[in-house]
């Protein structure tokens, strides 16, 4: 039998398939929830779901949760005296499931479909995968959680034509997805998310809010009070769907310190979190080329748009009330289960035709020649752009930028920056070219990028039909987001230019940004018009540059409007 399996931030389940439809599998306590907390003791023993959550409150330095957030890094999570990555931690609670699984449907269960975010890059995705190897299950397939949700809510079974968004927000991850649905076909068209924003961020508002309201500080507190702290304002903020004051108390030195927390005040701390939540939206809605009215349903996934600041939220963003008609903590898991049944060709269920996208842009690294003969560097140039309806195959063409080349190097990308550098280094090709003059020698580097996450990269010397073919899997040193964002802090010593002056700052700031948001032939025309301001900028001529900045607005604001 083939199961599904939702491998959630704060909470996992598993669920199968039925002549009924799919159900849910109670774990050992009879619940459906596994939270996803891991603990070992003394004698190295490993406690997973409720027991290890509540070994936390008494034993935090030996128990480890939300490490769902670092699959595929190479951060090291120490309980027991021992290391262990969140791909061996997701491995205990993915066999914790499967032996649940086994007790209670009688038979040994070998095989599962396991969901990931939407916006799961390819590490991540291979992580997920292992993670369940290592517990004793094969994978059938990963799915993304929207695609698996609108199969629980039987969209696919709609006899119209329907665009519908799925807007998932767990513990730790967000995710929005622009599905359609036509015939048996269900189509992705654009995905976007935040692997770091989800319910455990409204918690931690109001920790912060009652420390320092308290006048508490961190490195005064023990990890038991901190624990504490952390499950009272998970209490407080689950409060809120029933009253319009949330209360936290807790014992501090030995002093019980209460704190009253109304609705309107919490709704306040959550408005940079909302705005967060907007820009995503946004983007998946672009990437469609879709509007809002074109939207026909609204479906909720995840835990965390239970939260009455969500729901409200979700209503005046789209102007209409969402589907409710399935329990959100459930949908990833039922559909997961229901896709495991295709794979088997149960008779009960109607096969569907999955179409899914590219997450992330996939390209290399290019130098782009400047008008005064010098070259500049370490661009990016996007092949597979992200949103990209996979299985895809693209083919760029590129020319030898010195006299008397040897080689080319093609650097194989993932990322959305318009600079190599701060882009994820996936792989590397090298091949040898015929000695020519600058610009006449050429090679076609051809992406082609499959639904199970696998990359080939094809390069062909033009003149020679030389090729080279290398399949890309990805490195276990790639830099995780964290470390790229670090990376591009580090720059921030570099000395004072024109392009540092506030207004000039500002311009550059922005066409990066809509460069990154933008696709196609608005994302080439960014490319050219930030290349353009830059090199006036580098004239250092007063009147040129205000002229240029002129220019450079009016083309974003063309650009914006073009994009809405």
């Amino acid at each position: 039998m083939i199961i599904g399996i939702d491998l959630g931030t704060t909470n996992s389940l598993a669920a199968y398939f039925t002549e009924e439809g799919p159900k849910i599998i109670p774990n050992r306590l009879g619940r459906h929830l596994t939270p996803s907390v891991v603990s070992v003791d003394e004698e190295n023993q490993v406690y997973v779901g409720e027991t290890a959550r509540e070994r936390g409150f008494l034993y935090p330095h030996m128990t480890a949760s939300v490490f769902k957030r670092d699959m595929g890094s190479d951060k090291k999570y120490r309980l027991g005296g021992k290391e262990f990555t969140a791909q061996d931690l997701s491995s205990f609670v993915l066999r914790s499931l499967k032996e649940d699984a086994e007790v209670f449907l009688g038979e040994t269960v070998e095989e599962a479909v396991i969901s990931v975010p939407a916006y799961f890059d390819d590490k991540r995705r291979k992580a997920t995968k292992r993670a369940g190897e290592l517990a004793g299950l094969k994978v059938e397939r990963i799915i993304s959680e929207p695609t698996a949700a609108a199969i629980a809510y039987g969209l696919y079974e709609k006899q119209k034509n329907t665009k519908f968004l799925v807007f998932d927000l767990g513990g730790g991850t967000f995710d929005v997805s622009i599905l359609e649905l036509f015939e048996n076909i269900l189509e992705v068209r654009a995905v976007a998310g935040d692997n770091y924003l989800g319910g455990e961020d409204f918690t931690e508002l109001l920790v912060q809010h009652y420390m320092e309201q308290m006048d508490l500080k961190l490195t005064e507190l023990t990890q038991k009070t901190l624990g504490q702290i952390y499950s009272q304002a998970e209490a407080c903020k689950l409060s809120y769907s029933g009253t319009a004051t949330g209360v936290m108390s807790c014992r501090i030195g030995g002093e019980e310190r209460s704190l009253k927390i109304p609705l309107k005040a919490y709704e306040k701390m959550c408005e940079p979190l909302l705005a967060k939540i907007r820009k995503p939206v946004q983007r998946s809605l672009s990437d469609a080329h879709v509007k809002l009215a074109d939207i026909d349903e609204i479906v909720l996934v995840g835990g965390a748009t239970r939260l009455p600041v969500v729901r409200d939220f979700i209503i005046r963003m789209f102007k209409k009330f969402p589907d409710t008609a399935m329990n959100p903590d459930e949908a990833v898991a039922l559909g997961a289960a229901i896709q495991g049944a295709m794979k088997e060709r149960q008779e009960a269920v109607r096969e569907v035709i999955l179409t899914d996208v590219c997450a992330f842009t996939l390209g290399t690294e290019t130098a782009v020649r400047l008008k005064d003969g010098k070259t500049d560097e370490g661009h990016f140039c996007p092949i597979i752009e992200r949103n990209t309806v996979i299985p895809a195959s693209r083919t760029e063409r590129f020319y030898t930028l010195y006299d008397d080349q040897e080689r080319v190097r093609i650097c194989v990308l993932q990322g959305e920056s318009r600079y190599a550098k701060n882009n994820l280094l996936l792989g590397e090709l090298d091949i040898e070219i015929p000695k020519n003059k600058a610009g006449e020698e050429s090679v076609d580097v051809t992406y082609t990028y499959d639904i199970n996450s696998i990359l080939e990269v094809e390069v062909c010397v033009t003149s020679s039909g030389l090729r080279q073919r290398r399949i890309i899997k990805g490195r276990e040193n790639d830099m995780t987001d964290r470390e790229i964002e670090e990376r591009m802090r580090e720059l921030s010593y570099l000395k004072i230019h024109p392009r540092e002056q506030e207004e000039n700052k500002l311009l550059l700031l922005k066409g990066e940004r809509l460069y990154e948001e933008t696709v196609g032939d608005n994302r080439r025309r960014m490319e050219y018009e930030i290349q353009k301001f830059e090199m006036v900028l580098n004239t250092r001529d007063r009147g040129k540059i205000e002229e240029a900045a002129k220019h450079f607005a009016q083309v974003m604001e063309e650009v914006e409007e073009d994009d809405l």
